[in-house]
């Protein structure tokens, strides 16, 4: 779909457009933009491309600029949308695989301007990103937060069971929370260049205005570059609280049990040596010798809980 601004309804007008917005472009648009303003209108498989030469290029005066887009939102799946820009003195040309509403609130923005800088649509749209990086920041940080209170939370903990599958849960969305940012984070630094690209190689064309604001976008992104990677320590942290706390309360567990058995040896073997059937064990004729053997037993167990307390190993 080919969608032109200041809008154009004739096609001989296409060359008076400002913008051109092209959204999964057929072979006959793409033919179209390129015969009338000698633009080369980038692929599907060039957008994907993961090399800052790719990503970054001039081509007869005009800046072509790539970066991978996350347009989802909320808790819908982050699926990659490799976008292109081509941005000359008279044209901006925007192409894309994945409808956006990003797009279309700069749309609605610079519909009824009769006329526009080409870069200063190309601006707008980078802070409606950068906006929408912020947001997604923003929510993964309030999940962390979350994760941070279930995991740090005071007082008596649930069940080892409970507690192991909640601490696992977490340690889930908590990773997925990692892998998240890690694309925010390399969108963030694609921004970046794409905002320092275009200040340095179009100084000469770009109004002044345009580029304080490219400037403050850059700054923008640089302050959430450094809070996405304070969150990615976060996880971080998070990961480690919730893996120390379960092998605690597993070593709980094997700590009770190492106790038990430690207590119960001494008995089993008072147990086993009366248990024997000699002829001659003097035992067997006591008159208190089963309560004696019995109170033996206890003794034996007591022993070791009392040297364990004294210890203070529970």
């Amino acid at each position: 779909m080919l969608r032109t601004f200041p809008l154009d309804r004739a096609e001989k007008s296409l060359s008076h457009c400002t913008w051109i917005d092209l959204i999964e472009p057929t072979d006959e648009e793409r033919s179209s933009v390129e015969k009338t303003f000698g633009l080369r209108v980038p692929t599907r498989e060039e957008l994907g491309e993961i090399e800052a030469t790719s990503r970054l290029q001039i081509e007869n005066g005009a800046l072509y600029m790539t970066a991978p887009l996350i347009l989802a939102s909320g808790n819908e799946p982050w699926i990659p949308a490799p976008t292109g820009f081509v941005l000359a003195k008279h044209i901006l040309l925007t192409v894309r695989f994945t409808p956006s509403q990003f797009f279309d609130t700069v749309v609605k923005e610079l519909t009824g301007h009769e006329s526009f800088d080409p870069a200063f649509a190309f601006v707008r749209i980078l802070e409606e990103l950068v906006d929408h990086m912020a947001d997604l920041l923003e929510g993964s940080g309030n999940d962390l937060d979350d994760a941070s209170h279930v995991i740090f939370r005071p007082g008596k903990r649930a069940k080892l069971s409970h507690e192991t599958a909640l601490l696992r849960e977490l340690m889930i969305r908590t990773g997925r929370t990692s892998e998240r940012m890690a694309r925010i984070h390399y969108t963030l630094v694609c921004l970046d260049r794409m905002a320092k690209f275009t200040l340095e190689r179009g100084r000469e064309w770009i109004a002044q205005n345009v580029s304080g604001e490219l400037q403050s976008v850059s700054s923008d992104v640089n302050s959430l570059i450094q809070f996405a990677e304070g969150l990615v320590n976060r996880v971080q942290l998070l990961q480690d609280a919730a893996t120390g706390i379960i092998n605690i309360d597993q070593n709980d567990v094997m700590k009770v049990l190492t106790i038990a058995s430690v207590v119960g040896i001494p008995p089993v073997l008072v147990v086993g040596v009366y248990g024997m059937n000699f002829k001659n064990m003097p035992e067997l004729d006591w008159a208190w010798g089963y309560p004696y053997a019995l109170a033996l037993i206890v003794i034996t167990a007591l022993v070791p809980l009392i040297w364990f307390k004294w210890k203070d190993w529970i």
